[in-house]
C-alpha cells in the first residue's frame, strides 16, 4: 500500500512539474497582429522579464540554438500572428536593468533561446527567414530575479 501510493505520488509530482515549464498553448498575457511591413518600423513592449521555471528542467524546451541558463514563465509574455514576412528577416531583443533572457516558439514549432547577443547582457535573436503564423515570446532572466525590460521587433529585407 505505502509503494502505491509513493508511486502515485512521484507520478503526479512529476507530471505537475513538466506542466510548469514555458508552454505554448498557455494563454498569453499580450497578443498581437502584425505584418513584416509594419514591423519595418521597429514595434517596442514594455515587459517584466524573469519567471520561476528553470529552462533546462523543461524537457519540452529544446532550443536549437543557444544553450546557456534562463528563467522564464509559463505563459508567454507574447504572441504575435505574423505575416506578409517572405521578404524580411526579423530581429527580436531586448534592453533590461539586468540580465535578461529570451525564449521564442515559431509556428513551425521551433524553439529559440538567447542570453547576451544584443551586449550589456541583453538578448538578441534574428530569425532569418520567418515564417508567417505565430511566435511566441517569453521575457525572461538568466538568474531568476525579476527586472523591467522592453522587448522590440523589427524587420529588415534579407
Amino acid at each position: 500500500m505505502k509503494t502505491s501510493i509513493l508511486a502515485a505520488v512521484a507520478t503526479f509530482g512529476l507530471s505537475g512539474a513538466a506542466m510548469a515549464c514555458p508552454d505554448y498553448n498557455a494563454s498569453p498575457s499580450a497578443s498581437y497582429q502584425a505584418t513584416g511591413q509594419q514591423m519595418y518600423q521597429e514595434r517596442t513592449f514594455d515587459v517584466v522579464a524573469g519567471g520561476e521555471n528553470y529552462i533546462w528542467n523543461c524537457s519540452n524546451v529544446r532550443p536549437g540554438t543557444d544553450t546557456g541558463a534562463g528563467y522564464f514563465t509559463t505563459a508567454p509574455d507574447f504572441s504575435f500572428q505574423i505575416s506578409g514576412m517572405a521578404p524580411y528577416q526579423l530581429v527580436i531583443s531586448m534592453v533590461s536593468e539586468c540580465d535578461s533572457a529570451l525564449l521564442i516558439n515559431t509556428s513551425s514549432a521551433n524553439w529559440y533561446y538567447d542570453d547576451d547577443d544584443n551586449g550589456n547582457l541583453d538578448p538578441r535573436i534574428v530569425l532569418t527567414r520567418p515564417v508567417d503564423g505565430r511566435i511566441d515570446i517569453w521575457a525572461g532572466t538568466y538568474d531568476g530575479e525579476y527586472c523591467n525590460a522592453r522587448l522590440s521587433m523589427e524587420t529588415f529585407d534579407r
